[in-house]
């Protein structure tokens, strides 16, 4: 199955890329189990292919993120001293237990996905109910800042590494709590540091053989033009709803992932009521645009007349 290729890894990809291209987040998140439970790839594999999948698409991402001025580079290279040797770390105890103890540990290394899943569905949600702290014009890292930077940086690292979740994730929602970003900061400077930290840690799972690169290719058709047309759109209207919705995906996919007695019946709830709640929040919008259409209407009228 990994080793065939088809248009829907580059559809898959395109999706993926839009989302990171907006939010900044939900790359790793996503990807990584839509490969194991969607197109049957081995954990480890899925993990690798994600991270050096994530290194490229995110690197064109990162280069648009910094013309449009939404990268705090500062953050980014401190947090970056701690995530990139504890990316490696976790890629090397994600190699030692698969080569120590081969099936047993891609059983479990789904369990240990799922819970990272639920957790960052948790962390999505909090930060849709969240609002990034009020931004300063000039920000200069104090020495408290650059040590929070970095404790950031090891944690998150070691997370990155060993499931490929969090690149944004994490990294997004600590900053948010412990800098004073806007939020178009946010998610400029995290795509520039997971961009960094995904190649660090694509590099170490390169040379332990967990790469699907023809299957990546395919990813990468779709996911490059999808963030580069996302990364116009960053932050809009709609980024409360849609971190909602990431939020649900992601507690679903843990769910499916641990696949503990009558996760099938949690999955299947779950969509049903997301779909719906969606549905409704699509209609609301279309009134609310329909509602809004004849006052445009006077107003240009008033300003032709």
């Amino acid at each position: 199955m990994i080793g065939t290729v088809h248009f829907e890894y580059s559809l898959a990809g395109l999706l993926i890329g839009l989302l990171v291209g907006m939010t900044g987040m939900g790359g790793g998140s996503l990807m990584t189990p839509m490969l194991v439970l969607i197109f049957g790839f081995k954990p480890t594999v899925a993990i690798g292919t994600d991270i050096v999948h994530g290194a490229i698409f995110k690197s064109f991402g990162a280069v648009r993120h910094r013309q449009l001025g939404t990268v705090n580079l500062s953050v980014t290279l401190w947090m970056l001293l701690g995530s990139a040797p504890m990316s490696l770390a976790g890629v090397g105890v994600a190699t030692y237990l698969e080569h120590t103890y081969g099936d047993s540990w891609e059983s479990a290394a789904k369990k240990v996905l799922g819970v990272t899943l639920l957790i960052c569905g948790a962390a999505f949600l909090v930060k849709a109910l969240l609002h990034a702290r009020a931004s300063q014009a000039v920000f200069r890292l104090t020495t408290t800042d650059r040590v929070r930077a970095v404790g950031i940086g090891l944690v998150g690292g070691f997370i990155v590494g060993l499931t490929s979740v969090g690149s944004g994730t994490f990294f997004g929602l600590t900053m948010m709590l412990f800098f004073p970003l806007s939020m178009a900061q946010i998610v400029g400077t995290d795509i520039v540091h997971a961009a960094a930290l995904l190649w660090v840690a694509g590099f170490g799972h390169i040379i332990a053989g967990n790469v699907a690169f023809a299957a990546m290719g395919w990813l990468l058709l779709g996911s490059i033009p999808g963030v580069l047309i996302g990364s116009h759109f960053t932050v809009r209207a709609g980024d409360r709803v849609l971190r909602v919705a990431l939020a649900t995906t992601l507690f679903l996919s843990g769910v499916k992932l641990i696949d503990f007695p009558g996760a099938d019946e949690v999955v299947i709830t779950g969509a049903s009521i997301a779909l719906v709640a969606g549905g409704v929040v699509a209609v609301r919008a279309i009134r609310r645009r329909a509602d809004a259409r004849p006052l445009v209407d006077a107003v240009e009228e008033v300003a032709g007349s």
